[in-house]
């Protein structure tokens, strides 16, 4: 049906990925139950204006008649229309934010005015993603400084990029090509220009293109580098005379507070202890840890939590 549509409807885009799809069945229901409900109020409107006109001969004995089962009945068939589209709608939010198990995460810094992306095997790119297709994707993405909204039409995916704040969005493209990337939320006097594309590839050509890329680290590689360029080491190693917090095996798992609260060692709590490091201090540890707000961009710190990420599985020593 969307096919059709993109070829008979000059102004409706193909959809490229499964969300694109999921939200195209959602307009068209609703599209269909608003049209229907239209048409028959404006028929009832030229039924009523034809057989009721000056000098017709319909009886107009009985102007005040009650009709209950009419009105019971129009208004219980719109609100059930209406309670299904909602029971669509709302499961279909709900598959968006919870996405499946991903293996591809892709990095994503807005900043005025450009869209720089960063691939877990080091691959960074500006205002160009390229991806496989059939394969889903899961992105990681926050601002460098004011609100920006990554917005993809072709694949119906629109999500806010704000300061200091992790969001995800993922999809599964279904379609090779070239799809534009907009900025959706007025950013600042180059907001126009901050543009940018998504390139779905074959595997093939996907994995052509990635060996071509010049030779780097990867992603946690780099944060290991990072880690040790900005003297992390010096308070977080093993042989660190300085009472800190251990980082081996840490993300994933359960902190205990100082305040006595417990949080997840996500990517939002990495993030916040390296540049607010005094708003959620470990249970047992002194508020001694510099920030680094300010010293480090947001793709140094997505260097870092690659490199925590990838000490999730050592054994978290005793200190």
């Amino acid at each position: 049906m969307e096919r059709a549509l993109s070829e008979w409807v000059p102004f409706w885009p193909q959809s490229a990925s499964n969300t694109g799809d999921v939200v195209n069945a959602i307009f068209i229901g609703l599209a269909v139950v608003a049209a229907l409900i239209c048409l028959f109020n404006y028929g009832l409107v030229a039924v009523f204006s034809v057989r009721y006109r000056q000098g017709s001969t319909a009886d107009r004995s009985h102007r005040a008649q009650e009709t209950w089962h009419w009105e019971i009945g129009w208004t219980s068939a719109t609100l059930f229309a209406f309670l299904l589209l909602f029971v669509w709608g709302a499961g279909a939010y709900v598959w968006l934010y919870q996405p499946p198990p991903i293996r591809d995460e892709v990095f994503v810094v807005a900043k005025q005015w450009m869209w720089k992306f960063q691939h877990a095997n080091g691959v960074r790119e500006i205002d160009d993603l390229h991806l496989p297709v059939g394969r889903p994707v899961r992105l990681v993405m926050i601002s460098q400084d004011v609100i920006h909204s990554f917005f993809v039409p072709a694949f119906r995916d629109k999500h806010d990029v704000l300061p200091d704040v992790y969001e995800t969005l993922w999809f599964t493209p279904t379609r090779t090509g070239e799809y534009r990337i907009f900025c959706a939320e007025f950013c600042g006097t180059g907001h126009a220009k901050m543009r940018g594309r998504v390139v779905v590839m074959d595997p093939p050509a996907f994995q052509k293109w990635l060996t071509a890329q010049p030779p780097t680290n990867s992603l946690a590689e780099q944060g290991e580098a990072l880690f040790r360029k900005l003297g992390c080491s010096g308070c977080h190693g093993a042989n660190s005379s300085v009472h800190a917090p251990p980082l081996e095996g840490l993300y994933g798992g359960l902190v205990h507070l100082s305040d006595g609260s417990t949080v997840r060692a996500d990517d939002r709590y990495i993030h916040d202890s390296i540049v607010l490091p005094a708003s959620q201090v470990v249970a047992g540890y002194q508020p001694i840890m510099p920030s680094f707000a300010g010293q480090i961009g947001e793709d140094d710190v997505f260097e870092l939590i690659a490199y925590l990420k990838s000490l999730a599985d050592t054994p978290r020593p005793v200190r």
